[in-house]
């Protein structure tokens, strides 16, 4: 009995031990993930960052309409992000105003207790 007790914790170890170099593996993907892109934006140049129609081009209505197309986005995303940010200020406004009001009733209540007595 006392064998299989020692087999089985072996067994465990092992499972850990492989769990714990399975999580350590990621970092190091991610590190040499960020140096390959670190090495392709200063090796690249920049023909790599820009798109063939913007690259050297002339301002035309094409380019304003892109630029265009860029800010409306952007917009769209700030403002959702706003509403998102406000909704959590009100719920957190909210719950301060229900725990003021949830402590005045306890203090009131209270009170009331200590005059009886």
């Amino acid at each position: 009995m006392t064998r299989l007790r020692r087999f089985a914790a072996s067994a465990r170890q092992v499972r850990l031990r492989r769990f714990a170099t399975a999580r350590q593996a990621p970092v190091g993907s991610f590190a040499v993930a960020v140096l390959t892109v670190v090495a392709v934006l200063i090796g690249g140049g920049a023909e790599l960052l820009a798109c063939p129609n913007c690259y050297l081009a002339e301002e035309t209505s094409m380019i304003d309409g892109t630029k265009l197309g860029i800010v409306a986005m952007l917009a769209v995303t700030f403002a959702v992000q706003g509403g998102f940010l406000g909704f959590f200020v009100y719920l957190r406004r909210r719950a301060r105003r229900i725990a003021d009001v949830e402590l005045d009733i306890e203090w009131s209540e209270l009170q009331r207790g200590s005059r009886a007595s």
